[in-house]
C-alpha cells in the first residue's frame, strides 16, 4: 500500500512540476516540489523512506530537465535522509522547524548551483543568491509548510511518525 500511495505521488509530480508551476511564478522562482515532497517523506516515514522517494524523485525530475541525475538523486536523496534523520532525533517536531529545514536545504541546494554557474559581468554569485536563492527558499519554506499544515490537520501524523520512531 505504501510503494503504491508513494509511486502514485511521484507520477502526479512530475506533470505537475513541468506543467502547472511554471505558471505559478511569484518573484520568478517557481517552488521545487520535489524537494518538499522528499523532505515530507523523510519526516513521515523515516530515513530509508526519505531517502529511497529522494533517490526516485530527483531520478524522475532529472528526466524532464537539464539537470545531471546523479546530482539531482544526490541532493533529493540526502534532503529525505536528513529530514527522516530529523523527524526521529527531534522529539517535538513542529511546522516552523520544517519550514526552518526546508529553507536550509533549499537555500543550501540553489547556492551550490549558484557557485558551479557561470555568469556573466553583471550578474555575480550574491545577485544569484538575492534574487534567486533566497526566495526560492522561502518560497519551498511556505509551500512545504502548507502541505505539512494540510497533512497534519486530516491525518494522524503522530502515529506515523511513532511507527518508525520505535
Amino acid at each position: 500500500m505504501n510503494v503504491l500511495v508513494w509511486s502514485a505521488l511521484i507520477a502526479l509530480m512530475v506533470p505537475l512540476q513541468s506543467v502547472l508551476l511554471p505558471h505559478v511564478k511569484i518573484a520568478g522562482v517557481t517552488p521545487d516540489i520535489a524537494l518538499v515532497a522528499a523532505c515530507l517523506a523523510g519526516l513521515l516515514g523515516g530515513e530509508l523512506q526519505g531517502l529511497l522517494v529522494g533517490l526516485t524523485l530527483g531520478w524522475v525530475m532529472s528526466l524532464f530537465s537539464a539537470i545531471d541525475p546523479v546530482v539531482a538523486m544526490g541532493v533529493k536523496g540526502a534532503v529525505g535522509y536528513a529530514a527522516g534523520f530529523a523527524g526521529r532525533h527531534v522529539v517535538y517536531f513542529s511546522w516552523p522547524m520544517l519550514m526552518l529545514g526546508i529553507f536550509f536545504f533549499s537555500c543550501s541546494t540553489g547556492s551550490a548551483t549558484a557557485s558551479l554557474l557561470t555568469l556573466n559581468g553583471r550578474q555575480d554569485l550574491w545577485w544569484a543568491l538575492r534574487t534567486v536563492v533566497l526566495p526560492q527558499g522561502v518560497l519551498d519554506a511556505l509551500v512545504g509548510g502548507a502541505l505539512y499544515w494540510v497533512v497534519r490537520s486530516r491525518f494522524n501524523v503522530e502515529r506515523w511518525m511513532a511507527e518508525y520512531r520505535t
